[in-house]
């Protein structure tokens, strides 16, 4: 895939150097690559939507992850994720749901014990035995599986969720994918609810290079923050716990949800 990014870079690069008896020359290579920087960007989307991972893919891909799950484990990572999910949970509340998208085989499931029925959503029916596992049996009661080919919710309830999480997952999807998805989710949602999502951001070198190799789909925050937007959410934050970890989270309109997630940054001294 010819790569948007690298274009930027260099015309962003021209015109640090557009000073003096040399402007219009570089004027002049600045148009020229805005005008290449656009006829990519159209190649790039034409591409994307028609690439698409199969079922037999992401179980491959799953075990090969599992069968090395004690080398890519981040403890870090798993920690952070973990203080995040914590600000959308209300203990002692048996009234609140929650969603997962593409679980696998629920490495993160357990962070979801604060919510009462966790539905669990995949495209791979063997997640579930061993998702079942992680749990007491006396909670398996409050999982609830569903399977979906490609975006669809349908059987999860309407307006049955305080909060939909998922990580490692939306980064294998194409754009087209992940905005039929918000929208599914938006019907799922309670007003007021909250989404996380793991994407990838090509504004950034490492996750560029995974689709660049074709392994996850192209993305960027600028796209990833429209969608969102065009949908009719609120983007309420947007960053990255490391590079490849980059997550936005999103509000639906509403004020039914009893947890409001409030954002902390440290004061500047002026």
């Amino acid at each position: 895939m010819l790569s948007i990014e690298e274009i930027r870079l260099i015309r962003d690069k021209m015109q640090e150097l557009s000073n003096g008896d040399i402007n219009k020359a570089l004027n002049q290579v600045k148009k020229t690559l805005d005008e290449l920087l656009h006829a990519v960007d159209e190649t790039n989307k034409s591409q994307i939507e028609n690439i698409g991972k199969t079922k037999a893919w992401y179980q491959r891909d799953l075990d090969w992850r599992r069968s090395r799950k004690e080398i890519l484990y981040d403890k870090t990572l798993v920690e952070d994720i973990q203080l995040k999910i914590n600000n959308f949970a209300k203990m002692g509340n048996d009234l609140q749901n929650c969603l997962e998208i593409g679980p696998g085989y629920g490495d993160f499931t357990r962070m979801l014990l604060p919510w009462r029925n966790i539905f669990l959503l995949d495209v791979l029916e063997t997640c579930f035995s061993k998702i079942k596992k992680e749990f007491n049996p006396k909670h398996h009661q409050f999982l609830k599986f569903y399977t979906t080919d490609r975006t669809k919710c349908d059987d999860i309830p309407t307006q049955s969720c305080n909060f939909i999480f998922s990580w490692d997952t939306f980064v294998f999807f194409t754009q087209k994918h992940i905005a039929d998805y918000l929208r599914d989710m938006k019907r799922v949602l309670i007003p007021g609810g909250y989404g996380l999502v793991h994407y990838c951001d090509c504004h950034t070198d490492k996750d560029l290079r995974e689709a660049k190799r074709g392994y996850w789909q192209y993305n960027n925050k600028t796209a990833m923050e429209q969608m969102v937007k065009d949908i009719g959410y609120e983007v309420i934050e947007t960053s990255q716990f490391r590079p490849g970890a980059n997550y936005i989270i999103f509000k639906k309109p509403g004020n039914q949800n009893p947890v409001i997630y409030q954002t902390f940054e440290i004061p500047v001294e002026k």
